[in-house]
């Protein structure tokens, strides 16, 4: 049996991180994914996925991810049972995050800081 899953798309919210009474990290989030494919009026369907991440990959959601970020998600589809506080039985559809990678570049306000001007006291010019 195989249950994996990879999904483009961009963050809607900012990560929800949170931790289980143990301190087990979990973060949250829903991505927004186009159709690669137009209507007839031309326009796009948009789907919008549930994703759960847990331990470092949750840190790491928080850490490196917001709002607006393009993000490739792999894992593994899981259907969760639950009752709302109506008592109606439900189903809810979410990816659990095994992994988390950047899709778009670097924002502005996010540059890396540049290297020195002088850079003899590099690592790299010690090599022989």
């Amino acid at each position: 049996m195989l249950n994996r899953i990879i999904a483009c798309g961009r963050m809607t919210a900012d990560p929800e991180l949170r931790h289980t009474q143990s301190g087990t990290a979990v973060a949250s989030f829903s991505i927004a994914c186009d159709r690669d494919f137009k209507n007839q009026d031309g326009s796009r369907d948009t789907d919008f996925l549930d994703v759960v991440a847990w331990r470092n990959t949750a840190e790491y959601a928080n850490t490196y991810f917001s709002k607006g970020r393009a993000v490739i998600v792999t894992g593994r589809l899981q259907i969760r049972e639950y009752t709302d506080k109506a008592g109606n039985k439900r189903r809810a559809a979410e990816i659990v995050a095994d992994n988390l990678y950047p899709a778009d570049s670097i924002r502005k306000e996010e540059k890396f800081t540049s290297l020195p001007d002088d850079d003899s006291n590099l690592p790299w010019n010690e090599l022989p």
